[in-house]
């Protein structure tokens, strides 16, 4: 629950212009959004950011994959807005419908609301024909545009005269000095209805105040490498989901995966559903177990422990049209 004065609406349509602008954005774009609008705050700051710019605005929502790919194609959106599983799937619907991307006239995106690697930016980028820009906010300090990527993809600018931050060490609450690895703490120096002060975001990042190509001054945080509170322990072992992410797309899979983890014997378990595409698909069970097997050695190289890899065919984890739902974690670890 968040709440707003006209004020810190005004506010905080200005840090998503700067993203949108920060992306190349002018008022001759078409911007189409397809965060949720509903009670979330990722459709309705990036549709106010895109009215400040001037920017034809798409109100879309999320969801109805196929009304997006019609009013896309349509209307020639030049931007859009959504979170970067959700972009993954427009770009694989696109491709399953015979677009290239050079049939669309895309030129940024800028997503946000949920982790994403590296390399999951470039698969975007080339599905798509893009250059993928990462938002940062928390519905808590207004939402997304307390940080964005300029051009040069090294971290995201943030609003610093809106927001302050700090890193701090997650166990002792001790602030850290800059370009030390923590937890990211804001203060909101001027919103009204819903001040904070030294607000704890439980995202793990770095800061770094350094000349960017770009011109902005604003100081830059790292993307997020994980958060103090989804970090799984398993067996002993920090593990985080996107350490695995990484591996799967290094492998050259999709980031179409569900990790669950479970207690069986008083021992935790970790099993990964990973799902194939079409073409790396086979009926033979061999083939799919020498898979498999390399799989959980990269993953074991990769957080120290042996999970349980399993390839399911094409289409069967679901597709998520908002936040994806990476981790099912069925241990009772709490009463």
């Amino acid at each position: 629950m968040a709440f707003y004065t006209q004020h810190d609406v005004d506010l905080w349509e200005d840090c998503t212009a700067r993203a949108i602008v920060a992306a190349g954005g002018t008022e001759d774009d078409v911007c189409q959004v397809c965060y949720g609008y509903g009670l979330f705050t990722g459709g309705a700051g990036l549709h106010g950011g895109s009215h400040k710019v001037g920017c034809l605005t798409l109100p879309m929502s999320s969801g109805n994959t196929e009304r997006q790919i019609q009013f896309m194609m349509d209307l020639g959106s030049t931007i859009l807005c959504c979170t970067p599983s959700y972009a993954a799937y427009i770009g694989e619907t696109l491709a399953e419908h015979g677009y290239k991307p050079e049939d669309n006239k895309l030129k940024a995106g800028i997503f946000g609301a949920e982790p994403w690697t590296e390399e999951m930016r470039h698969n975007i980028e080339k599905s798509l024909g893009i250059k993928a820009y990462d938002i940062y906010g928390l519905t808590e300090t207004s939402g997304p545009g307390v940080a964005f990527e300029c051009s040069e993809q090294s971290g995201m600018h943030i609003n610093e005269d809106h927001f302050y931050a700090e890193i701090i060490d997650p166990d002792t609450g001790e602030v850290l000095p800059e370009g030390s690895k923590g937890e990211l703490v804001f203060t909101a120096l001027d919103k009204e209805a819903f001040p904070l002060l030294r607000y704890r975001t439980r995202d793990i990042c770095v800061l770094r105040r350094e000349k960017c190509p770009c011109g902005r001054t604003h100081i830059k945080m790292s993307k997020p490498m994980g958060r103090s509170d989804d970090m799984m322990i398993i067996r002993g072992v920090n593990v985080f989901p996107s350490q695995i992410e990484t591996v799967l797309l290094n492998e050259g899979y999709t980031p179409n995966y569900q990790i669950i983890v479970d207690r069986k014997n008083n021992s935790d378990t970790l099993d990964i559903n990973v799902e194939l595409t079409p073409d790396k698909f086979s009926d033979i069970v061999s083939e799919n177990q020498k898979k498999e097997r390399k799989l959980e050695s990269a993953m074991r190289t990769m957080i120290g422990i042996g999970p349980k890899v399993h390839l399911v065919p094409p289409k069967t984890i679901v597709r998520s049209e908002g936040k994806a739902v990476r981790v099912i974690d069925k241990r009772k670890l709490h009463d």
